[in-house]
């Protein structure tokens, strides 16, 4: 099977949010794959940015910013832009590379970024979080979100501060000609980036499509995501060999390729 074969006839369900799934949409095109966007999450801005642009104005006063997503860096780096400069004291860190990838966009460059996975976990292995006695941190993210991360520097000795830059929620989606397809045996795999998103779709697809993705591959970067998985009855999951689109692109290529089905 030559490389611009190895997805060819493969139908593949991208659940990221609109905005996050262009490149990898595109990626799954060049390799003869139909993505099929289906955004469980909305990405939607906060209706009062009153607390977050006083925050910034206090930036002098932390020690560390962590950004735990792209989201969170697109969200708030603008507006810190328009209000100040970075302060040079302050040390910046993220959750992942995708993160640290999306601060170049402003200009930012020296970021604490795990190396291997993309998570909380990964971050807080790093040396330079260890020993947080009177450090003032930052966490710039969404609406709610995963506490381990500001839980365990706190216990560290850190002072936490959370900074609301984004909401996400569950869309309303109209699923009926997705099942239709799924129900006659069209859809081939399904790509699921977060535990959140996965519940979303969970909810989105009804009984019927919860008894058909349990049928069907479903590839993800992240062994939380693919335990998340697990426990709502999955039954073929797929955890790609490295993080980011990449590593879904190749986790895909090498589960079909060595499955040997052609689906044109």
């Amino acid at each position: 099977m030559s490389a611009s074969a190895l997805l060819t006839g493969l139908n593949i369900v991208v659940t990221r949010p609109v905005h996050q799934a262009a490149f990898l949409a595109e990626q799954i095109r060049v390799l003869g794959g139909n993505p099929i966007l289906l955004p469980v999450l909305e990405i939607m801005d906060i209706p009062d940015l009153e607390p977050l642009k006083n925050l910034i104005r206090h930036l002098d006063e932390f020690d560390w910013a962590i950004f735990v997503s792209p989201n969170a860096v697109n969200k708030s780096m603008p507006l810190i832009i328009q209000q100040r400069a970075l302060p040079a004291h302050l040390k910046i860190a993220t959750v992942g590379k995708g993160s640290a990838d999306a601060l170049k966009q402003y200009g930012v460059d020296d970021v604490l970024v795990p190396d291997g996975n993309s998570d909380s976990e990964a971050l807080l292995q790093q040396a330079a979080l260890q020993h947080m006695t009177g450090q003032r941190v930052v966490i710039f993210r969404g609406n709610g979100g995963r506490q381990l991360l500001g839980d365990t520097l706190t216990q560290r000795g850190a002072q936490v501060e959370y900074a609301e830059c984004y909401q996400r929620r569950k869309p309303d989606l109209d699923t009926a000609s997705l099942l239709a397809d799924w129900s006659h045996g069209k859809i081939h795999a399904v790509i699921v980036t977060s535990s959140e998103g996965l519940h979303n779709l969970f909810d989105i697809i009804g009984m019927l499509g919860q008894q058909l993705l349990k049928l069907t591959p479903v590839f993800t970067v992240h062994e939380r995501i693919a335990q998340t998985a697990r426990e709502l009855g999955l039954e073929k999951i797929i955890k790609a060999p490295s993080t980011g689109d990449e590593g879904l692109l190749k986790g895909l290529q090498t589960y079909f390729q060595a499955t040997g089905k052609q689906y044109n």
